[in-house]
Protein backbone atom coordinates (compact mmCIF):
# COMPACT_ATOMS: atom_id res chain seq x y z
CA UNK A 1 0.00 0.00 0.00
CA UNK A 2 1.74 3.22 -1.17
CA UNK A 3 1.84 6.34 1.49
CA UNK A 4 -0.22 9.23 0.99
CA UNK A 5 1.98 12.04 -0.33
CA UNK A 6 2.44 14.79 2.01
CA UNK A 7 1.27 18.46 0.45
CA UNK A 8 3.65 21.29 1.32
CA UNK A 9 3.16 24.87 -0.27
CA UNK A 10 5.20 28.54 0.44
CA UNK A 11 3.02 30.44 2.19
CA UNK A 12 2.41 33.88 4.52
CA UNK A 13 0.96 33.39 7.79
CA UNK A 14 -0.83 36.04 10.29
CA UNK A 15 -1.10 35.23 13.59
CA UNK A 16 -3.17 37.67 16.11
CA UNK A 17 -4.61 37.14 19.70
CA UNK A 18 -5.93 39.55 21.94
CA UNK A 19 -3.82 41.26 24.61
CA UNK A 20 -4.63 40.21 28.38
CA UNK A 21 -7.71 38.16 27.53
CA UNK A 22 -7.71 36.13 30.34
CA UNK A 23 -7.90 39.11 32.65
CA UNK A 24 -10.47 40.93 30.34
CA UNK A 25 -12.53 38.07 30.23
CA UNK A 26 -12.56 37.62 34.35
CA UNK A 27 -13.38 41.18 35.13
CA UNK A 28 -16.06 41.06 32.17
CA UNK A 29 -16.49 38.15 30.57
CA UNK A 30 -19.70 38.68 28.64
CA UNK A 31 -18.71 41.94 27.60
CA UNK A 32 -15.26 41.25 26.47
CA UNK A 33 -16.44 37.91 24.45
CA UNK A 34 -18.98 40.04 22.22
CA UNK A 35 -16.08 43.12 21.80
CA UNK A 36 -13.67 40.42 20.10
CA UNK A 37 -16.89 38.99 18.25
CA UNK A 38 -17.66 42.51 17.33
CA UNK A 39 -13.91 43.19 16.31
CA UNK A 40 -13.51 40.07 14.00
CA UNK A 41 -16.68 40.55 12.79
CA UNK A 42 -16.06 44.52 11.72
CA UNK A 43 -12.26 45.16 11.48
CA UNK A 44 -10.54 41.57 11.42
CA UNK A 45 -13.06 39.17 9.10
CA UNK A 46 -13.04 41.75 6.44
CA UNK A 47 -9.68 43.08 6.39
CA UNK A 48 -8.27 39.51 5.79
CA UNK A 49 -10.80 39.36 2.67
CA UNK A 50 -9.39 42.42 1.15
CA UNK A 51 -6.06 41.71 0.88
CA UNK A 52 -7.39 38.23 -0.11
CA UNK A 53 -6.60 36.44 2.55
CA UNK A 54 -7.59 33.11 3.83
CA UNK A 55 -9.02 32.80 7.73
CA UNK A 56 -7.21 29.26 8.88
CA UNK A 57 -8.35 29.28 12.01
CA UNK A 58 -10.28 31.61 15.09
CA UNK A 59 -9.65 30.47 18.55
CA UNK A 60 -11.45 31.87 21.86
CA UNK A 61 -9.10 35.34 21.42
CA UNK A 62 -7.34 35.25 18.41
CA UNK A 63 -7.11 34.37 14.54
CA UNK A 64 -5.10 32.37 12.17
CA UNK A 65 -4.63 33.53 8.43
CA UNK A 66 -2.64 32.24 5.11
CA UNK A 67 -1.97 35.31 2.07
CA UNK A 68 -0.48 34.63 -0.91
CA UNK A 69 2.12 37.15 -0.60
CA UNK A 70 4.09 38.62 2.45
CA UNK A 71 3.10 42.07 1.41
CA UNK A 72 -0.46 41.62 1.27
CA UNK A 73 -0.50 40.20 4.90
CA UNK A 74 1.77 42.92 5.67
CA UNK A 75 -0.75 45.38 4.66
CA UNK A 76 -3.63 43.76 6.27
CA UNK A 77 -1.70 43.72 9.62
CA UNK A 78 -0.69 47.44 9.37
CA UNK A 79 -4.33 48.52 8.44
CA UNK A 80 -5.77 46.23 11.24
CA UNK A 81 -3.73 47.62 13.89
CA UNK A 82 -4.03 50.97 12.76
CA UNK A 83 -8.00 50.93 12.87
CA UNK A 84 -7.62 49.10 15.81
CA UNK A 85 -5.16 52.52 17.26
CA UNK A 86 -7.52 55.14 16.42
CA UNK A 87 -10.63 53.48 17.84
CA UNK A 88 -12.41 53.14 21.38
CA UNK A 89 -12.25 49.19 21.01
CA UNK A 90 -10.37 48.29 24.78
CA UNK A 91 -8.99 45.27 23.13
CA UNK A 92 -5.39 45.75 21.66
CA UNK A 93 -3.79 43.23 19.71
CA UNK A 94 -0.48 41.70 18.76
CA UNK A 95 0.19 40.18 15.39
CA UNK A 96 3.03 37.75 13.95
CA UNK A 97 4.08 37.68 10.56
CA UNK A 98 5.98 34.58 8.88
CA UNK A 99 7.01 33.50 5.67
CA UNK A 100 7.84 29.50 5.33
CA UNK A 101 7.21 25.88 4.26
CA UNK A 102 3.58 24.64 5.62
CA UNK A 103 2.12 21.10 5.48
CA UNK A 104 -1.95 21.13 4.01
CA UNK A 105 -3.95 18.86 6.06
CA UNK A 106 -7.03 16.90 3.82
CA UNK A 107 -9.55 19.23 6.13
CA UNK A 108 -7.53 22.44 4.40
CA UNK A 109 -5.88 23.35 7.75
CA UNK A 110 -2.45 24.14 7.80
CA UNK A 111 0.48 22.34 9.71
CA UNK A 112 4.44 22.99 10.44
CA UNK A 113 7.20 25.22 11.81
CA UNK A 114 5.91 27.68 9.34
CA UNK A 115 2.77 28.40 11.44
CA UNK A 116 4.23 27.76 14.56
CA UNK A 117 6.81 30.84 14.02
CA UNK A 118 4.51 32.93 13.44
CA UNK A 119 2.11 32.12 16.48
CA UNK A 120 5.02 32.55 18.33
CA UNK A 121 6.50 35.74 17.22
CA UNK A 122 3.11 37.38 17.89
CA UNK A 123 3.23 36.05 21.94
CA UNK A 124 6.36 38.32 21.46
CA UNK A 125 5.37 41.34 20.26
CA UNK A 126 4.17 44.46 21.55
CA UNK A 127 0.96 45.17 22.60
CA UNK A 128 -0.79 46.87 19.49
CA UNK A 129 2.42 45.94 17.61
CA UNK A 130 3.71 43.95 14.64
CA UNK A 131 6.22 41.13 14.73
CA UNK A 132 8.06 39.72 11.71
CA UNK A 133 10.18 37.05 10.43
CA UNK A 134 13.39 38.27 8.54
CA UNK A 135 11.58 35.87 5.72
CA UNK A 136 9.14 38.80 5.77
CA UNK A 137 11.22 41.44 6.54
CA UNK A 138 13.44 40.24 3.28
CA UNK A 139 10.47 40.31 1.17
CA UNK A 140 8.55 44.03 2.25
CA UNK A 141 11.20 46.23 3.74
CA UNK A 142 12.24 47.81 0.73
CA UNK A 143 8.62 48.05 -0.72
CA UNK A 144 6.81 49.67 1.72
CA UNK A 145 7.73 53.10 3.30
CA UNK A 146 7.28 52.09 7.02
CA UNK A 147 10.02 51.79 9.21
CA UNK A 148 11.75 48.49 10.89
CA UNK A 149 12.84 48.40 14.52
CA UNK A 150 15.63 44.75 14.42
CA UNK A 151 14.65 42.93 17.47
CA UNK A 152 17.62 40.33 16.72
CA UNK A 153 17.76 36.88 17.43
CA UNK A 154 14.65 35.78 18.95
CA UNK A 155 14.62 32.16 20.68
CA UNK A 156 11.08 31.19 20.22
CA UNK A 157 9.09 28.04 22.21
CA UNK A 158 10.06 24.76 20.89
CA UNK A 159 11.06 26.21 18.11
CA UNK A 160 15.17 24.58 17.21
CA UNK A 161 16.96 27.65 15.57
CA UNK A 162 16.73 30.96 16.76
CA UNK A 163 14.07 33.23 14.58
CA UNK A 164 15.90 36.68 13.31
CA UNK A 165 12.79 39.57 14.22
CA UNK A 166 12.00 43.27 12.97
CA UNK A 167 9.23 45.06 14.83
CA UNK A 168 7.08 47.83 12.67
CA UNK A 169 7.63 51.15 13.76
CA UNK A 170 4.05 52.59 14.62
CA UNK A 171 4.97 55.95 14.28
CA UNK A 172 5.71 54.94 10.43
CA UNK A 173 2.68 52.75 9.67
CA UNK A 174 -0.36 55.19 9.11
CA UNK A 175 1.21 55.87 5.45
CA UNK A 176 -0.50 51.79 4.50
CA UNK A 177 -3.62 53.19 6.12
CA UNK A 178 -4.65 55.01 2.34
CA UNK A 179 -8.27 55.43 3.56
CA UNK A 180 -9.15 52.00 3.67
CA UNK A 181 -11.17 51.32 6.68
CA UNK A 182 -12.81 47.99 8.01
CA UNK A 183 -16.29 46.57 6.04
CA UNK A 184 -19.67 46.83 8.21
CA UNK A 185 -21.46 44.53 9.41
CA UNK A 186 -23.84 45.06 6.67
CA UNK A 187 -23.98 45.10 3.22
CA UNK A 188 -22.15 48.14 1.78
CA UNK A 189 -22.35 49.36 -1.29
CA UNK A 190 -21.32 52.17 -3.38
CA UNK A 191 -22.58 53.54 -6.23
CA UNK A 192 -19.73 55.06 -9.03
CA UNK A 193 -20.69 58.11 -11.57
CA UNK A 194 -22.27 56.13 -14.17
CA UNK A 195 -19.87 56.50 -18.04
CA UNK A 196 -21.60 59.02 -20.54
CA UNK A 197 -20.83 57.73 -23.95
CA UNK A 198 -23.18 59.91 -25.45
CA UNK A 199 -20.50 62.59 -25.74
CA UNK A 200 -23.34 65.41 -25.45
CA UNK A 201 -22.63 66.78 -21.85
CA UNK A 202 -26.48 67.07 -21.38
CA UNK A 203 -26.60 63.84 -20.80
CA UNK A 204 -24.15 63.76 -18.46
CA UNK A 205 -26.26 65.67 -16.02
CA UNK A 206 -28.88 63.35 -17.08
CA UNK A 207 -26.54 60.20 -15.88
CA UNK A 208 -25.37 61.94 -12.12
CA UNK A 209 -28.69 62.80 -11.56
CA UNK A 210 -29.96 59.17 -12.34
CA UNK A 211 -27.08 57.90 -9.75
CA UNK A 212 -27.53 60.53 -7.06
CA UNK A 213 -31.84 59.33 -7.17
CA UNK A 214 -30.25 55.64 -7.23
CA UNK A 215 -28.23 56.56 -3.90
CA UNK A 216 -30.94 58.05 -1.87
CA UNK A 217 -32.99 55.40 -2.53
CA UNK A 218 -30.85 52.52 -1.58
CA UNK A 219 -30.13 54.78 1.77
CA UNK A 220 -33.77 54.06 2.54
CA UNK A 221 -32.30 50.65 2.94
CA UNK A 222 -31.54 50.35 6.66
CA UNK A 223 -30.12 47.13 5.97
CA UNK A 224 -27.48 49.10 3.87
CA UNK A 225 -24.46 50.59 4.18
CA UNK A 226 -24.28 53.01 1.25
CA UNK A 227 -21.54 55.45 0.74
CA UNK A 228 -22.26 59.20 0.19
CA UNK A 229 -22.06 60.61 -3.80
CA UNK A 230 -19.50 62.65 -2.61
CA UNK A 231 -16.95 59.90 -2.07
CA UNK A 232 -18.09 57.67 -4.76
CA UNK A 233 -17.66 60.23 -7.14
CA UNK A 234 -14.08 61.30 -6.54
CA UNK A 235 -13.52 58.24 -8.81
CA UNK A 236 -15.72 59.83 -11.52
CA UNK A 237 -13.70 60.14 -15.26
CA UNK A 238 -10.78 58.12 -13.87
CA UNK A 239 -10.20 54.63 -15.01
CA UNK A 240 -10.81 52.60 -11.86
CA UNK A 241 -9.77 49.07 -10.01
CA UNK A 242 -13.13 47.84 -8.69
CA UNK A 243 -11.00 46.43 -6.08
CA UNK A 244 -9.07 49.42 -5.35
CA UNK A 245 -12.66 51.25 -5.14
CA UNK A 246 -13.92 48.81 -2.33
CA UNK A 247 -10.63 48.98 -0.41
CA UNK A 248 -10.46 52.53 -0.80
CA UNK A 249 -13.99 53.04 0.22
CA UNK A 250 -14.59 50.32 2.89
CA UNK A 251 -17.47 48.86 0.64
CA UNK A 252 -17.89 44.97 -0.23
CA UNK A 253 -20.09 45.93 -3.53
CA UNK A 254 -19.69 48.80 -6.08
CA UNK A 255 -22.37 49.41 -8.42
CA UNK A 256 -20.92 51.14 -12.50
CA UNK A 257 -22.83 51.70 -15.29
CA UNK A 258 -22.94 53.74 -18.58
CA UNK A 259 -25.25 55.87 -20.75
CA UNK A 260 -25.96 56.10 -24.38
CA UNK A 261 -28.43 58.07 -25.91
CA UNK A 262 -29.29 57.45 -29.82
CA UNK A 263 -32.57 57.86 -32.20
CA UNK A 264 -34.34 59.24 -29.33
CA UNK A 265 -33.99 56.99 -26.96
CA UNK A 266 -31.62 56.43 -24.58
CA UNK A 267 -29.72 52.80 -23.25
CA UNK A 268 -28.27 52.61 -19.78
CA UNK A 269 -26.63 49.47 -18.61
CA UNK A 270 -25.27 48.53 -14.96
CA UNK A 271 -23.41 46.01 -13.15
CA UNK A 272 -23.35 44.94 -9.81
CA UNK A 273 -19.45 43.78 -8.82
CA UNK A 274 -18.24 42.15 -5.46
CA UNK A 275 -15.38 44.17 -4.86
CA UNK A 276 -13.41 41.78 -3.01
CA UNK A 277 -13.76 38.70 -5.60
CA UNK A 278 -13.93 40.94 -8.70
CA UNK A 279 -17.36 38.66 -9.37
CA UNK A 280 -20.20 39.97 -11.48
CA UNK A 281 -23.29 39.43 -9.39
CA UNK A 282 -25.95 41.51 -11.63
CA UNK A 283 -25.78 42.91 -14.91
CA UNK A 284 -28.75 44.59 -16.82
CA UNK A 285 -29.61 47.14 -19.32
CA UNK A 286 -32.64 49.59 -19.42
CA UNK A 287 -33.59 50.94 -23.01
CA UNK A 288 -36.51 54.25 -22.67
CA UNK A 289 -38.00 56.94 -24.91
CA UNK A 290 -36.06 60.13 -24.09
CA UNK A 291 -39.10 62.16 -23.16
CA UNK A 292 -39.58 63.53 -19.65
CA UNK A 293 -36.01 63.11 -18.54
CA UNK A 294 -36.73 63.42 -14.45
CA UNK A 295 -39.44 60.82 -14.82
CA UNK A 296 -37.40 58.76 -16.81
CA UNK A 297 -34.49 59.33 -13.77
CA UNK A 298 -37.15 58.10 -11.43
CA UNK A 299 -38.12 54.53 -13.65
CA UNK A 300 -34.48 53.52 -13.80
CA UNK A 301 -33.96 53.93 -10.66
CA UNK A 302 -37.03 52.21 -9.41
CA UNK A 303 -35.75 48.93 -11.79
CA UNK A 304 -32.47 49.48 -10.71
CA UNK A 305 -32.95 49.05 -7.30
CA UNK A 306 -35.25 46.49 -7.09
CA UNK A 307 -32.87 44.44 -8.57
CA UNK A 308 -29.90 45.06 -6.75
CA UNK A 309 -31.49 44.88 -3.27
CA UNK A 310 -33.18 41.69 -2.88
CA UNK A 311 -30.05 40.65 -5.18
CA UNK A 312 -27.56 41.94 -2.42
CA UNK A 313 -29.57 39.83 0.10
CA UNK A 314 -29.47 36.46 -1.65
CA UNK A 315 -25.74 36.78 -2.39
CA UNK A 316 -25.37 37.71 1.64
CA UNK A 317 -27.67 34.91 2.56
CA UNK A 318 -25.56 32.75 0.44
CA UNK A 319 -22.30 33.88 1.91
CA UNK A 320 -23.22 33.48 5.29
CA UNK A 321 -24.58 29.71 4.52
CA UNK A 322 -20.57 29.59 3.79
CA UNK A 323 -19.51 30.49 6.84
CA UNK A 324 -17.90 28.10 9.64
CA UNK A 325 -20.41 27.97 12.30
CA UNK A 326 -17.99 28.53 14.79
CA UNK A 327 -17.37 32.02 13.39
CA UNK A 328 -21.18 33.31 12.93
CA UNK A 329 -22.20 36.59 13.95
CA UNK A 330 -25.82 37.88 14.48
CA UNK A 331 -26.08 39.38 11.11
CA UNK A 332 -24.55 35.89 10.16
CA UNK A 333 -27.04 34.22 11.79
CA UNK A 334 -30.08 36.58 10.69
CA UNK A 335 -29.42 35.53 7.04
CA UNK A 336 -29.53 32.17 8.00
CA UNK A 337 -33.01 32.28 9.57
CA UNK A 338 -33.83 34.17 6.59
CA UNK A 339 -33.25 31.20 4.31
CA UNK A 340 -34.76 28.89 6.30
CA UNK A 341 -38.12 31.25 6.84
CA UNK A 342 -38.30 31.15 3.35
CA UNK A 343 -38.78 27.84 2.76
CA UNK A 344 -42.39 28.28 4.43
CA UNK A 345 -42.40 24.72 5.97
CA UNK A 346 -42.68 23.54 9.59
CA UNK A 347 -39.17 22.73 9.78
CA UNK A 348 -38.03 26.02 8.18
CA UNK A 349 -39.69 27.89 11.02
CA UNK A 350 -38.29 26.28 13.63
CA UNK A 351 -34.85 26.04 12.53
CA UNK A 352 -35.32 30.19 11.54
CA UNK A 353 -36.98 30.54 15.02
CA UNK A 354 -33.75 29.31 16.60
CA UNK A 355 -31.57 31.40 14.66
CA UNK A 356 -32.88 34.45 15.55
CA UNK A 357 -33.37 33.49 19.21
CA UNK A 358 -29.30 33.36 18.59
CA UNK A 359 -29.03 35.84 17.16
CA UNK A 360 -30.68 38.27 19.56
CA UNK A 361 -28.93 36.70 22.27
CA UNK A 362 -25.77 38.34 20.85
CA UNK A 363 -27.45 41.84 19.72
CA UNK A 364 -30.37 41.86 21.66
CA UNK A 365 -30.74 45.53 19.84
CA UNK A 366 -31.37 43.81 16.24
CA UNK A 367 -34.95 45.04 14.96
CA UNK A 368 -35.15 42.93 11.95
CA UNK A 369 -33.93 39.60 13.77
CA UNK A 370 -36.97 40.42 16.39
CA UNK A 371 -39.71 41.01 13.81
CA UNK A 372 -38.42 37.76 12.03
CA UNK A 373 -38.77 35.96 14.98
CA UNK A 374 -42.32 37.49 15.76
CA UNK A 375 -43.12 36.59 12.34
CA UNK A 376 -41.84 32.67 12.94
CA UNK A 377 -44.32 32.56 16.11
CA UNK A 378 -47.53 34.00 14.44
CA UNK A 379 -46.90 30.85 11.21
CA UNK A 380 -46.52 28.75 14.22
CA UNK A 381 -50.02 29.73 15.11
CA UNK A 382 -51.52 30.93 11.73
CA UNK A 383 -50.18 27.44 9.35
CA UNK A 384 -51.04 25.04 12.37
CA UNK A 385 -48.00 24.31 13.31
CA UNK A 386 -48.04 25.20 17.15
CA UNK A 387 -48.75 22.85 20.00
CA UNK A 388 -49.60 25.87 22.11
CA UNK A 389 -51.15 28.60 20.07
CA UNK A 390 -51.53 30.86 23.36
CA UNK A 391 -47.49 30.63 24.13
CA UNK A 392 -46.49 31.66 20.21
CA UNK A 393 -49.34 34.19 19.88
CA UNK A 394 -47.92 35.94 23.25
CA UNK A 395 -44.46 35.66 21.71
CA UNK A 396 -45.74 37.12 18.27
CA UNK A 397 -47.10 39.84 20.20
CA UNK A 398 -44.32 40.53 22.43
CA UNK A 399 -41.56 40.60 19.79
CA UNK A 400 -43.36 42.62 17.33
CA UNK A 401 -43.47 45.48 20.14
CA UNK A 402 -40.15 44.60 20.84
CA UNK A 403 -39.19 45.06 17.13
CA UNK A 404 -41.17 48.19 17.61
CA UNK A 405 -39.79 50.10 20.22
CA UNK A 406 -35.81 49.09 19.39
CA UNK A 407 -36.76 50.99 16.20
CA UNK A 408 -39.89 52.25 14.74
CA UNK A 409 -38.57 54.13 11.56
CA UNK A 410 -37.04 51.33 10.36
CA UNK A 411 -39.63 50.75 6.83
CA UNK A 412 -39.01 46.72 6.94
CA UNK A 413 -39.42 46.73 10.86
CA UNK A 414 -42.74 48.63 10.12
CA UNK A 415 -43.84 46.45 7.73
CA UNK A 416 -43.11 43.18 9.71
CA UNK A 417 -44.92 44.36 12.78
CA UNK A 418 -47.91 45.28 10.64
CA UNK A 419 -48.00 41.90 9.15
CA UNK A 420 -47.55 40.15 12.63
CA UNK A 421 -50.42 42.47 14.21
CA UNK A 422 -52.96 41.92 11.14
CA UNK A 423 -52.92 37.93 12.03
CA UNK A 424 -52.45 38.52 16.00
CA UNK A 425 -53.65 41.54 16.94
CA UNK A 426 -56.84 42.33 14.05
CA UNK A 427 -56.36 46.63 15.22
CA UNK A 428 -57.15 47.05 10.81
CA UNK A 429 -56.61 50.67 11.96
CA UNK A 430 -53.40 50.52 13.16
CA UNK A 431 -52.00 47.97 10.92
CA UNK A 432 -52.76 50.12 7.90
CA UNK A 433 -51.31 53.11 9.39
CA UNK A 434 -47.69 51.18 9.82
CA UNK A 435 -48.26 49.91 6.37
CA UNK A 436 -48.79 53.05 5.05
CA UNK A 437 -46.19 54.73 6.86
CA UNK A 438 -43.51 51.62 5.70
CA UNK A 439 -43.66 51.95 1.76
CA UNK A 440 -44.22 55.86 2.21
CA UNK A 441 -40.51 55.44 3.97
CA UNK A 442 -39.31 53.32 1.22
CA UNK A 443 -41.56 53.06 -1.81
CA UNK A 444 -38.72 50.66 -3.09
CA UNK A 445 -39.05 48.16 -0.53
CA UNK A 446 -40.25 44.32 -2.12
CA UNK A 447 -40.87 43.34 1.82
CA UNK A 448 -43.01 47.01 2.22
CA UNK A 449 -45.26 46.16 -0.58
CA UNK A 450 -45.44 42.48 0.06
CA UNK A 451 -46.60 42.73 3.49
CA UNK A 452 -48.91 46.05 2.82
CA UNK A 453 -50.68 43.38 0.98
CA UNK A 454 -52.11 41.20 3.29
CA UNK A 455 -52.74 43.98 5.74
CA UNK A 456 -55.09 45.13 3.47
CA UNK A 457 -56.28 41.61 3.00
CA UNK A 458 -56.79 40.96 6.05
CA UNK A 459 -58.55 44.37 6.81
CA UNK A 460 -61.16 43.19 3.75
CA UNK A 461 -59.83 45.72 1.42
CA UNK A 462 -59.02 43.40 -1.40
CA UNK A 463 -58.82 46.00 -4.96
CA UNK A 464 -55.38 47.71 -2.37
CA UNK A 465 -54.17 44.43 -1.46
CA UNK A 466 -53.78 43.24 -4.92
CA UNK A 467 -52.27 46.56 -6.11
CA UNK A 468 -49.58 46.28 -3.07
CA UNK A 469 -48.73 43.02 -4.24
CA UNK A 470 -48.66 43.43 -8.07
CA UNK A 471 -46.34 46.03 -7.10
CA UNK A 472 -44.28 43.54 -4.84
CA UNK A 473 -43.68 41.64 -7.68
CA UNK A 474 -42.95 43.79 -10.52
CA UNK A 475 -40.59 45.65 -8.39
CA UNK A 476 -38.70 42.00 -7.31
CA UNK A 477 -39.62 39.57 -10.21
CA UNK A 478 -36.90 36.52 -8.71
CA UNK A 479 -37.39 37.20 -4.68
CA UNK A 480 -37.74 33.52 -2.62
CA UNK A 481 -40.94 35.07 -1.11
CA UNK A 482 -43.05 35.57 -4.33
CA UNK A 483 -45.10 32.24 -3.99
CA UNK A 484 -46.73 34.21 -0.88
CA UNK A 485 -47.21 37.47 -3.12
CA UNK A 486 -48.89 35.34 -5.74
CA UNK A 487 -50.97 33.16 -3.07
CA UNK A 488 -52.20 36.81 -1.47
CA UNK A 489 -53.49 37.86 -4.85
CA UNK A 490 -55.46 34.65 -4.70
CA UNK A 491 -57.10 35.85 -1.58
CA UNK A 492 -58.07 38.96 -2.65
CA UNK A 493 -59.34 37.78 -5.86
CA UNK A 494 -61.80 35.47 -4.25
CA UNK A 495 -63.27 38.15 -2.09
CA UNK A 496 -63.62 39.39 -5.64
CA UNK A 497 -65.67 36.82 -6.69
CA UNK A 498 -62.87 36.88 -9.58
CA UNK A 499 -62.62 32.85 -8.93
CA UNK A 500 -61.02 32.25 -12.72
CA UNK A 501 -58.12 35.06 -11.70
CA UNK A 502 -57.37 33.30 -8.36
CA UNK A 503 -56.96 30.47 -9.28
CA UNK A 504 -54.38 31.69 -12.47
CA UNK A 505 -52.90 33.67 -9.38
CA UNK A 506 -52.76 30.46 -6.91
CA UNK A 507 -51.19 28.07 -9.52
CA UNK A 508 -48.31 30.36 -10.16
CA UNK A 509 -46.95 30.07 -6.62
CA UNK A 510 -47.38 26.79 -6.65
CA UNK A 511 -45.36 26.41 -9.17
CA UNK A 512 -42.82 28.13 -7.38
CA UNK A 513 -43.45 26.41 -3.83
CA UNK A 514 -45.65 23.11 -4.53
CA UNK A 515 -45.77 22.69 -0.77
CA UNK A 516 -47.25 26.23 0.08
CA UNK A 517 -50.43 25.23 2.11
CA UNK A 518 -52.28 28.40 1.88
CA UNK A 519 -52.13 28.20 -1.79
CA UNK A 520 -53.92 25.30 -2.05
CA UNK A 521 -56.29 25.80 0.43
CA UNK A 522 -57.03 29.40 -1.77
CA UNK A 523 -57.28 26.77 -4.80
CA UNK A 524 -59.59 24.03 -3.64
CA UNK A 525 -62.11 27.47 -2.64
CA UNK A 526 -61.87 29.18 -6.18
CA UNK A 527 -62.02 25.74 -7.92
CA UNK A 528 -65.60 25.16 -5.90
CA UNK A 529 -67.20 28.39 -6.67
CA UNK A 530 -66.06 27.50 -10.21
CA UNK A 531 -68.14 24.38 -9.70
CA UNK A 532 -65.31 22.16 -10.70
CA UNK A 533 -66.05 19.77 -8.02
CA UNK A 534 -63.12 17.18 -8.60
CA UNK A 535 -60.37 19.85 -9.23
CA UNK A 536 -61.91 21.02 -5.86
CA UNK A 537 -61.61 17.98 -4.24
CA UNK A 538 -57.93 17.78 -5.45
CA UNK A 539 -56.69 20.86 -4.27
CA UNK A 540 -58.45 19.65 -0.79
CA UNK A 541 -56.77 16.53 -0.45
CA UNK A 542 -53.54 18.40 -1.34
CA UNK A 543 -54.17 21.00 1.55
CA UNK A 544 -54.50 17.88 3.92
CA UNK A 545 -51.50 16.27 2.92
CA UNK A 546 -49.35 19.64 4.02
CA UNK A 547 -51.90 20.67 6.92
CA UNK A 548 -53.41 17.45 8.24
CA UNK A 549 -55.07 18.54 11.29
CA UNK A 550 -56.70 21.08 9.20
CA UNK A 551 -60.45 22.56 9.61
CA UNK A 552 -62.37 25.35 8.70
CA UNK A 553 -63.33 26.14 12.39
CA UNK A 554 -59.88 25.92 13.76
CA UNK A 555 -58.11 27.86 10.77
CA UNK A 556 -61.22 30.94 11.51
CA UNK A 557 -59.34 30.62 15.05
CA UNK A 558 -56.00 30.92 14.42
CA UNK A 559 -56.74 34.71 13.46
CA UNK A 560 -56.70 36.68 10.30
CA UNK A 561 -59.86 35.03 8.69
CA UNK A 562 -62.21 37.73 9.71
CA UNK A 563 -62.84 39.17 5.90
CA UNK A 564 -62.45 35.87 4.52
CA UNK A 565 -66.06 34.76 4.06
CA UNK A 566 -65.96 33.71 0.44
CA UNK A 567 -63.20 31.60 0.76
CA UNK A 568 -64.74 30.44 3.77
CA UNK A 569 -67.72 29.29 1.89
CA UNK A 570 -65.45 27.69 -0.88
CA UNK A 571 -63.77 25.99 1.68
CA UNK A 572 -67.03 24.17 2.72
CA UNK A 573 -68.16 23.56 -0.50
CA UNK A 574 -64.40 21.68 -1.78
CA UNK A 575 -65.80 19.25 1.56
CA UNK A 576 -62.91 20.36 4.26
CA UNK A 577 -63.93 19.06 7.49
CA UNK A 578 -66.12 21.93 9.56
Amino acid sequence: MTEQRIQRRLAAILAADVVGYSALMQRAEEATHAEFEQLKRELIEPSFCRHEGRLIKTTGDGALAEFASPLAAMRCAVEIQDHLAASSSPLRLRIGLNLGDVIVGQDGDLYGDGINIAVRLEGAADPGGILISEKVYSEVGDKLDVGFEDRGEQQLKNITKPVRAYAVRAAARGVLMSAAPPLPDKPSIAVLAFQNMSGDPEQEYFADGMVEEIITALSRFKSLFVIARNSSFTFKGRAVDIKEVGRRLGVRYVLEGAVRKASGKVRITGQLIDAITGAHIWADRFERDLTDVFALQDEVTVAVVSAIQPKLLQTEIAMAARRRPENLTAYDLFLRAMQQFYLATREGETEALQLARRALELDPRFSSVAALAGACHMHNVVWGYTIDPQFDREEAIRLLRLALSLDDSDPETLAWAAFISAYMVGDCESEIEMADRSVALNPNSFIAWHFRGWVYRNAGRPEEAIQSFERAIRMNPVDPLLHRSFTGIGYAFTELRCFDEAVAAVKKALRQNPFFAPAHRCLASAFAHLGRDEEAREAAARLLEHDPKFTISSWIARGGQSNAKLLIEGLRKAGLPE
